[in-house]
């Protein structure tokens, strides 16, 4: 039984329930994070061309073309056509391109075609799309490049053209964008002492403003009007107070309040704990040696049983044997 003693020594609270405090810690919470990447694959290839002179007159429209090479995983050949590919042109132009020689769907892509000076200036005739954005190569047998590359009369007295040989130089980018990721992550939340905090707090008896009675012994609490009294007797040596501090016992004196669930909840737990013993064991401990027992109690019994079985059997065959060896012997005299 606990009571709750007012200054005038009538209990105003009483209780014989228990009740457990419990707490347990929250589920860490789970965090992935994602991140998109964009990249070009590059790849480039250099193409020489041997013999103009006597690809001249092949025909508008017809082409020679490089090795295939590898950019992106994509695989790329260059195609030059000596007499132009279109007919209006009339063989006025040579013209360029960079073809897809594989399988694909709308690559994207960047360019770069540069046609190199071969008297040592350095002044190589370039046509860079790495500055203005990818382009889209829809499928199989799609080009880039131009048309009106290199009017012919001028690359035939330029430097580009040297011992009857053109050097081209291709680099391609593929664009590819992919995600990275989901990488988790576990915020980890440190164990709970709050459990500890309020045993120190219970047994130093600072900041405390309300006693219990628990079958004649008494202990000091926290009452609801005085929630902040610990953290500043603690912080300020006990010298302030948001509640009045009164101590409730059978003589009276002083004031407070009826005391919060946690000081009904604590009460409750001293009074079990006094009334079981600080070892009495639960009702599934018991029930579970009682039947351990009992258990061994019935194997025993068995036991005995057969044992005592086993000893009348053999008697009964010990006196049928001796009765069957008389009657041999009778039949034997007769």
């Amino acid at each position: 039984m606990v009571r709750i003693l007012s200054p005038n020594s009538q209990p105003i609270y009483s209780s014989s329930s228990s009740s457990s405090l419990s707490w347990s810690a929250p589920t860490p919470t789970p965090m992935t994070t994602s991140t998109s990447m964009t990249e070009t694959v590059n790849g480039s290839n250099l193409f020489n061309i041997s013999g103009y002179s006597l690809l001249k007159g092949i025909g508008v429209g017809k082409c020679v073309a490089s090795n295939t090479f590898t950019a992106g995983g994509y695989s790329w050949e260059i195609y030059f056509y000596p007499d132009g590919k279109n007919e209006q042109d009339n063989a006025t132009y040579v013209s360029l391109f960079i073809v897809l020689a594989s399988e694909g769907t709308d690559v994207r892509a960047l360019f770069e075609l540069k046609l190199l000076d071969q008297s040592g200036k350095e002044r190589h005739k370039v046509h860079n799309q790495f500055d203005s954005g990818p382009y889209t190569i829809r499928s199989l047998g799609s080009m880039w490049g131009y048309s009106h590359f290199f009017k012919r009369t001028d690359l035939e007295t330029s430097d580009y053209l040297k011992d009857d040989c053109l050097k081209v130089y291709f680099r391609v980018g593929v664009v590819r964008s992919y995600t990275e990721g989901p990488e988790i992550y576990s915020i980890a939340v440190p164990p709970s002492n709050v459990g500890q905090n309020l045993g120190h707090l219970f047994e130093t008896g600072k900041g405390t403003d309300v006693n219990f009675e628990v079958d004649g012994e008494t202990f000091a609490a926290y009452s609801e009007g005085h929630r902040s009294g610990p953290s500043q007797w603690d912080n300020e040596g006990g010298s302030k107070s948001r509640g009045r501090r009164s101590s409730w016992r059978d003589n009276g004196g002083g004031s407070g309040s009826r005391g919060t669930r946690l000081s009904r909840r604590r009460t409750s737990m001293l009074s079990r704990r006094r009334t079981q013993g600080p070892s009495t064991p639960s009702n599934e401990d018991e029930n579970n040696q009682l039947g351990q027992f009992l258990a061994e109690q019935r194997k025993l019994l068995f036991g005995v049983f057969f044992f005592f079985l086993f000893l009348f059997l053999f008697f009964c065959f010990f006196v049928f044997c001796l009765k069957a060896s008389d009657s041999l012997n009778s039949l034997d005299q007769a």
